[in-house]
């Protein structure tokens, strides 16, 4: 069945973040709204398939309440916002997170997907509504999945409309989706999503879609799907048991290893520049495997501070937004002139589970860190706050730090010697080659002491090969016998 607005719209805007149970979900609470625009060709009506590109597993659906623009709004105030709607219907913003880092921040291909705006059924006369006691409802297959009403919004509708209008047009026909609450998650080809939005009189019946997967394969230029751990975790939202960002057989396997045995397997792979160079331990012995969570400082703008270096600003909120298992990895642009982290936000941070804090700037309260017992790396010691060199600007986006470029859910492992970079696809394979290495050097080790030289011993040349498999061999017996023996 076609959509029910008729016309093409000029324009659909969906606003991120509303609802203050999806909010709390997120970990984080906008100051203001924000939005990105969905292209008129998304929009399809009830019964019509969501099409889930082949190569994608991450289809997310998020049941919304859409506004539908009456009369044409430039420059309105806040009270006079709701004024402009003339229709309200139910909607599901879907979208693909696997597509999500092609074009992160406008959403285009993750939800701009012919189909990927559904919309309806009926349209409900805005003058006959209370917009603070709408009811949005959302299921799966059946089962409620979403429940939340318009009173716990963030941001009244009318106050979205006066924002909007302040610097463009709303012209008649517009579609504004208004966000989606707590509850949005991942469904699969055959499941049913189905939307309603009513004020306990007036329904704009069921919005029904099943999903399904394409029919042909995504044609190869462009950008491919992908998915990490930080996207599926975003995909799925959280649960009450959520699963851990790094395996514990991978992760201890990291931790089994030094991190020069990886520096060296990863530039035998071609990968010579992934060391986060000159940041040191602030306790000696520190060993620490996670998975990457960004922030970026900019240079210090007087101009710019009070608006992003006060309140809640990015560095807060990187800090609230880590999950066990995280790392933290600051881009200070190796500027230690100044501090990048203190006692009280590494504090936080070990409340919120991180497993560590890497920065290629200054770290304050060096002492009072250390006694902590969390693994914090840093470029030096500073006594002195951010906003002398620093504006902390953004998060969760590639970064450059101490050299190397780190990415969202990069593996970073760190000891005494440094921090390096582990692409997730290449950990298992490269913590086993770790090990043979390793177990190399210490029969090197052992011969070297016994008085050999290292001409053909080290690297081990094929003039060693049969005395090292010997060794090997012998070594492993031993230690069965020691675990039988214990």
């Amino acid at each position: 069945m076609p959509h029910p607005l008729g016309n093409t719209p000029s324009k659909i805007i969906a606003v991120h973040l509303n609802f203050r149970s999806r909010a709390k979900e997120r970990g984080r609470t906008p100051a203001h709204p924000s939005y990105f625009l969905k292209p008129p060709s998304s929009l399809a009506g009830t019964q019509e398939a969501i099409v889930r590109p082949r190569g994608c597993r991450l289809m997310g659906f998020e049941g919304e309440i859409a506004l539908v623009i009456g009369a044409r709004a430039r420059r309105v105030r806040p009270e006079d916002g709701w004024r402009h709607v003339r229709w309200v219907t139910a909607a599901n913003d879907a979208g693909v997170y696997d597509l999500r880092y092609a074009d992160r921040g406008s959403n285009l291909r993750s939800k701009g997907a012919d189909g990927f705006t559904p919309i309806g059924p009926r349209l409900l006369d805005a003058t006959e509504l209370d917009p603070d006691a709408l009811r949005l409802r959302t299921w799966v297959n059946g089962e409620l999945a979403q429940d939340d009403t318009t009173d716990s919004l963030l941001f009244p509708f009318g106050e979205l409309i006066a924002d909007l209008s302040r610097l463009l047009t709303l012209e008649p026909g517009d579609v504004i989706l208004t966000g989606t609450p707590a509850g949005a998650s991942v469904v699969q080809p055959g499941d049913v999503v189905e939307v309603e939005v009513s004020d306990g009189r007036l329904s704009t019946g069921v919005l029904r879609n099943p999903v399904a997967d394409a029919d042909h394969d995504l044609e190869p230029w462009g950008a491919q799907p992908r998915t990490d751990r930080a996207e599926e975790e975003s995909a799925y939202g959280p649960s009450d048991e959520p699963p851990p960002l790094l395996g514990e057989s991978l992760a201890g396997g990291l931790r089994s290893v030094a991190v020069a045995t990886i520096s060296a397997q990863l530039r035998k792979r071609g990968l010579p520049h992934m060391s986060i160079d000159a940041v040191h331990p602030a306790t000696p012995g520190t060993r620490m495997v996670g998975v990457a969570h960004t922030l970026r400082y900019l240079p210090l703008r007087e101009d710019l501070f009070e608006q992003y270096g006060t309140g809640m600003n990015a560095q807060k909120r990187a800090i609230e937004e880590l999950r066990p298992g995280h790392v933290l990895v600051m881009d200070a642009r190796r500027d230690t002139s100044a501090g990048t982290l203190g006692d009280i936000l590494a504090l936080r941070a070990q409340r919120r589970g991180a497993a560590g804090i890497v920065t290629d700037g200054g770290l304050r309260d060096g002492a009072a860190v250390a006694a902590l017992g969390l693994p914090v790396f840093h470029g030096g010691a500073h006594p002195s706050v951010l906003g002398r060199r620093h504006v902390p600007w953004d998060t969760g986006v590639p970064v450059a730090c101490g050299g190397a470029l780190v990415q969202p859910g990069d593996l970073i492992v760190g000891d005494d010697d440094g921090v390096v970079v582990v692409p997730p696809d290449l950990a298992t394979e490269l913590v086993a080659d770790c090990r043979e290495q390793e177990r190399q050097e210490r029969f090197v080790t052992e011969q070297v002491r016994a008085g050999a030289s290292v001409d053909g011993l080290y690297p081990l040349g094929p003039t060693w090969r049969e005395q090292y498999r010997t060794w090997c061999a012998k070594n492993a017996a031993q230690n069965d016998i020691e675990g039988e023996q214990a």
